[in-house]
């Protein structure tokens, strides 16, 4: 596959702050917007050929979902932008998918950014995404930068119309989502403790190269994994300890339940670093073990074939007068006597428990 272009960072060296500016990579070629609005008797899913579609739900008395999804048409973005009244510095957030977790409260609205994960199975990596949550008085905002994600069970869910979602506000569908993605952290790490599992016995038995680039791998990808889950901690603490308007009493229980969640992925993470790097440290271990028994049997065959070469040298002297040379079996007797030696020496080697 080749590479994708990416807009990085530095392209919004020199703008003024709020620039509409997307930073990242183009995962999708065409924008999709997807519609939930729903209360405890009314259900409906649409998908929107113009954002101005949504404008109307804002001000209803019904909870709506409108999620993005792609990032690259910022058009797009600065009219909800506009129509809802985020700050400009928000927006700018929501195109930067190169930042780490965030939440920011204001008045009116909460701004969270998350990364969703996922795990591929087939390719055996890691893939993320950023994800960006609005929370306002009726309606919850999200951005995604690709199709597909975790949230299908949440939104059939909504469309059952059991449990306490259709009963309950946007703040919950707002904790719901961010429940769904970070019980998904879960699925990821049980995906790479297995994987650690079997790189383990593959690495014990016969350590490869490739086995340390795998091992190399993974330990970047736990170090990303922990870049993106420990802003996490911060962002429902916060969201427990202050007290805003929009989210209700009964949701806080909810969203301390959910930093324990998060909490927990924290020390798994710490334990799956802690076993990559003593799976580092097996493997060279078991390099270093293999490279010793090769040395160790070079060094016995070479051991055995000093005192043969010594005798080879003294009867391969061009001395004129070497008396054994005219011995009839004298040719025979140094044979015997250099087998003898060997063989003497295997022994010794062997009473040794040196082979």
């Amino acid at each position: 596959m080749g590479k994708k272009k990416k807009k990085k960072i530095t392209s919004k060296i020199g703008l003024s702050p709020g620039a509409f500016v997307h930073v990242g990579e183009k995962k999708v070629e065409n924008i999709s917007i997807d519609l939930i609005d729903y209360d405890t008797e009314k259900y409906e899913s649409k998908k929107l050929r113009t954002i101005d579609e949504a404008f109307p739900f804002k001000d209803s008395h019904t909870i709506s979902w409108l999620n993005i999804v792609g990032l690259h048409d910022t058009q797009i973005v600065q009219k909800i932008g506009t129509h809802f009244g985020i700050h400009p510095l928000v927006l700018e957030d929501i195109l930067n998918t190169e930042q780490r977790p965030k939440i920011e409260i204001y008045t009116n609205y909460i701004f969270i950014s998350l990364k969703m994960l996922t795990y591929d199975i087939d390719l055996k990596e890691v893939q993320d995404e950023q994800i960006s949550l609005i929370l306002g008085k009726h309606f919850v905002l999200s951005f995604q930068e690709r199709e597909g994600d975790v949230l299908t069970p949440l939104r059939n869910r909504i469309k059952g119309g059991s449990g306490r979602l259709r009963k309950s506000g946007p703040d919950y569908l707002m904790y719901a989502i961010m429940d769904i993605i970070i019980d998904h952290y879960f699925y990821v790490l049980e995906c790479m403790d297995d994987e650690i599992n079997q790189l383990e016995d593959k690495v014990m038995s016969t350590p490869d190269q490739a086995h340390l680039q795998r091992i190399h791998y993974l330990k970047r990808e736990l170090v990303n994994f922990r870049r993106s889950v420990w802003p996490v901690r911060e962002i429902v603490s916060l969201l427990t300890r202050d007290e805003h308007h929009l989210v209700k009493d009964t949701t806080e229980p909810f969203l301390k339940d959910l930093y324990d969640h998060v909490y927990n992925i924290s020390e798994m993470i710490e334990s799956l670093r802690d076993l990559v790097t003593g799976l580092m440290d097996v493997y060279l271990s078991n390099v270093s073990n293999r490279m010793n028994e090769v040395m160790k049997v070079l060094t016995i065959i070479a051991t055995i074939f000093i005192p043969l070469t010594f005798f080879a040298g003294i009867y391969g002297m061009n001395f004129k007068y070497i008396p054994e040379l005219k011995w009839h079996y004298g040719y025979f007797i140094l044979w015997g006597l250099m087998i003898i030696v060997a063989g003497s020496m295997l022994i010794f080697f062997r009473r040794k428990k040196w082979l």
